[in-house]
């Protein structure tokens, strides 16, 4: 992992003006996007014909956990076509707006450190997490923490499904691609049902030490609190893009506790991020361990990935994700072994008390991951 740079957060995140805009009309007439997303489906229909959806991957878990490392490698594989930084906003009709985007750059963009600080560098050929804004135009209380955020394999939305379908193939025959590939941190509470729309998906769930954890994702949401700040650009931006992680929209997911979640955002109200973020980390991955537990078909499809073990051996790591996700190649643990480093930018600024504290809220949990 790149040492960051010292730059501001906010010149790391320059929101173009035309691009506000654009965000704005989809963000404000879902309903409009969706019908020109399936006309544009109509009318390519004969190309989408030939494109079959086989065993699509899925990064998820908390952010902070290593997902974006996984997804910048596994996007490297020739197989693999997933959304790209030049996709946003027009994510209903990216064939239409790949055309445009084609047609209208001239020259290549120099590569920028994203706003999280953490060193990566992005152009907009860039991998990205851009489906969640697919999710939000037809599941609009997706990210209304009052009520359980969660997606079983019981749930139909027949018209949703179709429309995620088709936006699937229409990125594989886009990128040229055969196995599509996600990252999206909220699609931990969706894995019954994404599993039952796609029951050969490949699920690759990265979970971290809780005390790092906790201190990545305090680190990120201070930052973003003060880009939102000073940036309103950067924060609808985020908001538009569906990332309610950090900053001045945080949203906790909602895990079927609604008690427990409003505690949390009381906590975090009021100022005790430490035991907030504690609390959170137990909630997602006690789910997780739940749901691991009842649900088979979403076991045998998941693959576990701690942090550390990817940090001290990525290569190895990198293999073994290949060997689960059906995607062969020696590239790949090469890439991993020469980009991936323990982060040594930060260190958890945590004295014993608080150390104490996330362990208690955070052990029983952590526990049934092996830490």
């Amino acid at each position: 992992m790149t040492v960051p740079t010292e730059r501001a957060p906010d010149d790391r995140f320059h929101v173009p003006g035309w691009l506000d805009v654009l965000g704005y009309m989809v963000e404000h007439w879902p309903e409009t996007w969706r019908r020109l997303g399936d006309a544009e489906t109509r009318r390519i229909r004969d190309r989408l014909a030939g494109s079959a959806i086989r065993q699509p991957v899925y990064v998820t878990g908390l952010a902070r956990a290593g997902s974006t490392v996984l997804l910048e490698l596994l996007s490297q594989h020739p197989d693999v076509a997933t959304h790209r930084y030049r996709d946003f906003p027009m994510l209903h009709v990216p064939w239409t707006w790949n055309r445009f985007v084609d047609a209208a750059v001239t020259e290549d963009s120099e590569p920028r450190e994203r706003a999280h600080g953490d060193g990566i560098a992005v152009t907009p050929e860039s991998p990205e997490a851009f489906e969640e804004i697919i999710w939000m135009s037809f599941f609009p209380d997706i990210h209304e923490p009052g009520v359980p955020n969660v997606l079983e394999r019981i749930v139909e939305h027949p018209e949703f499904e179709a429309f995620y379908r088709d936006h699937i193939r229409k990125l594989l025959l886009l990128r040229g691609g055969t196995r599509y590939l996600a990252k999206g941190n909220y699609n931990v509470t969706r894995l019954g049902y994404l599993c039952r729309m796609f029951p050969d998906a490949r699920i690759v769930l990265p979970i971290r030490d809780p005390v790092a954890h906790v201190a990545s994702l305090m680190r990120q949401h201070d930052l973003f609190r003060r880009v939102g700040r000073r940036n309103p650009r950067a924060r609808r931006h985020m908001r538009r893009a569906g990332h309610f992680e950090f900053g001045l929209d945080l949203r906790p997911i909602n895990t079927g506790d609604s008690g427990a979640t409003q505690r949390i955002r009381r906590l975090w109200a009021s100022g005790a991020d430490v035991e907030a973020w504690a609390r959170y980390w137990a909630m997602v991955y006690g789910y997780v361990a739940d749901l691991l537990e009842r649900d088979t078909a979403v076991r045998d499809g998941t693959l576990l990935v701690r942090f550390e073990d990817l940090c001290r051996a990525p290569a190895d790591t990198m293999r073994r994700i290949q060997g689960h996700a059906a995607l062969p190649g020696e590239r790949l643990p090469a890439l991993a072994e020469e980009r991936i480093r323990e982060p040594s930018y930060y260190r958890p600024p945590f004295g014993e008390p608080a150390i104490r504290l996330i362990r208690e809220h955070t052990g029983p949990v952590a526990a049934r991951f092996g830490y």
